[in-house]
């Protein structure tokens, strides 16, 4: 028997032996399979879909009639449908599912393979693009039931809601590092932690300038009060450039960072496998 590798060719034969794959057979293999897993576990979706709703649903039934009447914020619920937007997307991920395969010797299997390293968390990114997608779907038709109106019309309902996805894929990040370092479930599940600093440190109840003293100056050093000021421009103020594009350079560092961990932790797995 003859041991070769793919990619070579054997002098004297007649039958070349198979090519390495592309990048993107790579990236959709990985991906379609994890695109199956998310419809696989409908129940995902409800306990993800009960923070947002609540959050919308009580502040707003709370704290519209005060805000309103002190001329605070003119509509609140437009005020509040980003930040319920962005918990809808926020800790979104197939990290959880990364971490079974990491336990069942799947990813050790699949580093035995020629396939390229970079998709095996790209692959699993693009499953969390069409998670987010149909999380942050029904939060925007709640807020038009309830009567929330968009300046922009319908192609900022749509660039509001990829506007938001964008954010929930720079956070995922964070829980892949977590799962690539760790393989524990437990510290997965606890990544979400990571965003209440991100979540609340902001302007989740009142605009930047209704601020006040240390919340003002940390509120303007956190990502998220750029996101929501993009995405309430789309609602209120028109297509805000200045705005949209303040907002996702912020979701680009968050990116970066997130990122940066997850490829970082990969190695260290890759290396250790």
């Amino acid at each position: 028997m003859t041991a070769t590798t793919a990619g070579t060719h054997i002098p004297g034969t007649s039958d070349p032996l198979a090519r390495r794959s592309s990048i993107g057979h790579d990236l959709a293999t990985v991906a379609r399979r994890a695109i199956r897993g998310v419809f696989r576990e409908p129940e995902f979706f409800v306990p993800a879909l009960i923070v947002p709703v609540f959050f919308f649903v009580v502040n707003t039934g709370a704290l519209q009639d005060f805000a309103q009447q002190t001329g605070v914020v003119p509509d609140f619920k437009a005020f509040q449908l980003p930040v319920s937007i962005i918990f809808a997307v926020t800790g979104v991920s197939r990290a959880s599912a990364l971490v079974t395969d990491i336990q069942g010797g799947y990813f050790d299997r699949l580093l035995l393979t020629p396939i390229r390293r970079p998709t095996l968390l790209l692959g699993l990114m693009a499953a969390d693009f069409v998670s987010v997608i149909l999380l942050a779907v029904p939060v925007l038709v709640l807020g038009l039931v309830l009567g929330v109106s968009f300046e922009t019309g319908l192609i900022g309902m749509v660039v509001f809601i990829l506007y938001g996805a964008a954010w929930g894929l720079a956070f995922a990040g964070f829980p892949y590092a977590i799962a690539l370092k760790t393989g524990n479930p437990a510290a997965v599940n606890s990544s979400f932690i990571l965003f209440f600093p991100f979540a609340f440190l902001t302007t989740t109840f009142l605009p930047q300038d209704a601020l006040t003293g240390w919340l003002s100056t940390v509120a303007t050093y956190n990502p998220v009060t750029y996101v929501l000021d993009g995405l309430r421009s789309l609602i209120t103020e028109g297509w805000e450039w200045d705005a949209l594009a303040k907002g996702l350079g912020a979701t680009l560092a968050l990116m970066v960072v997130s990122f940066g961990l997850a490829s970082t932790a990969l190695r260290g797995r890759i290396t250790s496998s």
